[in-house]
């Protein structure tokens, strides 16, 4: 059975706070209610020399390819009032002409959908837009420039910092507006062919770790998921 909890989304909390474990948990994507909206990236095999440097373009051409993406997730959204971290598993397809689908299996069975027009959630009706509030609209904004490698839009808000080379890579996003200084100290982004760890430490001690796995890019959109982009 569905819940309307949205526990799972790429960094939200786990209610309407799913919302949240995705987006505040897609920068607070991938987790507002534990869940979308959003997902750390430093591990270096050795600096190349400054000729042949690995630079942000180079990384965003690269997360650019792929025109879809497929994967499972695990989420982890610790909090200082918890002994141990809440944690949602689930799956998702990002496909770069529509936006992500976000499909929670664990502790909560829900689905939602991020793309440019916002966070759409399933139920027995269909997909539902849900309000797009304007910090919502904007996490969301984040988290698709995260999965997809817009670095120049991540740099209206971040200082960037890349460490590593093509296939093992660290991202390092320091917030540069009081807004976004005011929610987080800094995000980590981990990877190589595509993202595979993003880290979001918040101001409060807080923090979500979104990991992407056995994520490929073979496989088309199915018929089921076309559908469900078209809706």
């Amino acid at each position: 059975m569905r819940s309307h909890v949205g526990g799972g989304l790429p960094p939200m909390d786990v209610n309407d706070k799913a919302i949240r474990l995705t987006l505040r948990g897609a920068l607070r994507l991938f987790a507002s209610k534990p869940a979308p909206t959003l997902i750390a990236l430093i591990l270096l095999l050795g600096i190349p020399s400054l000729a042949h440097a690995f630079d942000l373009q180079q990384l965003s051409d690269q997360l650019a390819k792929p025109s879809v993406i497929h994967g499972s997730f695990t989420q982890e959204k610790h909090l200082r009032a918890l002994p141990q971290p809440l944690v949602s598993k689930g799956s998702f397809v990002l496909a770069k002409d529509h936006g992500l689908l976000w499909l929670l299996k664990t502790p909560l069975q829900q689905d939602y959908r991020i793309s440019p027009q916002g966070i759409a959630r399933r139920d027995t009706n269909g997909w539902q837009l849900l309000p797009n509030k304007s910090a919502g609209a904007e996490q969301n904004r984040l988290f698709l420039a995260v999965l997809q490698g817009d670095s120049s839009g991540l740099q209206r808000d971040f200082e960037l910092q890349l460490q590593g080379e093509a296939k093992q890579w660290k991202l390092t996003l320091i917030p540069r507006s009081l807004l976004l200084k005011q929610v987080f100290t800094q995000i980590n982004i981990d990877g190589g062919d595509l993202v595979q760890t993003i880290e979001l430490l918040e101001t409060q001690g807080d923090s979500t770790v979104l990991r992407m796995q056995d994520s490929t890019a073979s496989q088309p959109l199915s018929d089921a998921e076309q559908h469900d982009f078209a809706q």
